[in-house]
This record gives structure tokens, sequence and C-alpha cells, in this order.
């Protein structure tokens, strides 16, 4: 029974301290944001497409919690961006190159001028 009302009395303590801790006791408000770490250029270049050295070479800030939310958005939307903007071309390029095959009335399956002679 002692054991019991001892651990009771400990885990408040624990808990009050913590809350404290957290709160800000005292009057000191909060716990402070952490400063961003801004170690190096971190940041997709935006003047230039994105090419697969930058996404190996992508590094974010570290945080009291992980990364930075917002950097990681907006990486994750640069390159969502760059891959719409690739396949959209992609998509031109696949239309053109079939009509202009079936402008020369050379199909897939027929190739080209020189390999039918």
């Amino acid at each position: 029974m002692f054991m019991f009302f001892f651990l009771v009395v400990a885990l408040a303590v624990v808990v009050a301290a913590v809350t404290l801790a957290v709160l800000g006791g005292g009057g000191r408000g909060p716990l402070p944001h952490a400063a961003p770490d801004l170690s190096g250029d971190h940041s997709l270049a935006p003047d230039r497409p994105v090419g697969r050295e930058d996404v190996d070479a992508l590094r974010f800030p570290l945080v009291l919690r992980g990364y930075r939310m917002a950097d990681v958005d907006d990486a994750l939307g640069r390159l969502g961006a760059e891959l719409d903007e690739r396949d959209s071309r992609i998509a031109d390029l696949e239309a053109a190159l079939a009509g202009a095959r079936a402008g020369r009335g050379a199909g897939p399956d027929r190739g080209t001028e020189e390999e039918q002679r």
C-alpha cells in the first residue's frame, strides 16, 4: 500500500514538472520556437528544370520535431509541377509523332521508307 502511494505521488510530481516545462511556468511563456537550421543551400534551383542530381542533393534543415513542413511541401510541389509539365510535353510529342507517321502513311508496323525498300 505504501509503495502504491509513493508511485502515485511520484507520477503526480513528474506530470506537474512536464506541464510546467511545456506551458512555461514562472511567466516565461511556452517553449520558444527553435531557430531553423539554414546551413547550406537545400532548395531546388528555380531557374532551370529539376534533374536527378538536384533530387539526390536535396537536403532539408532539421528542426526540433523533424523537418520544416513548409520546405518539404515546397519541394514536393515543385517536383509535382515539373512531373506534370514533363508528362504534358511527352504527350504532345507523342501526338506530334503519331500525326507525322499518319501524314506519311507509315504506321508503327511499317517502319521507315528506307526499311520498306
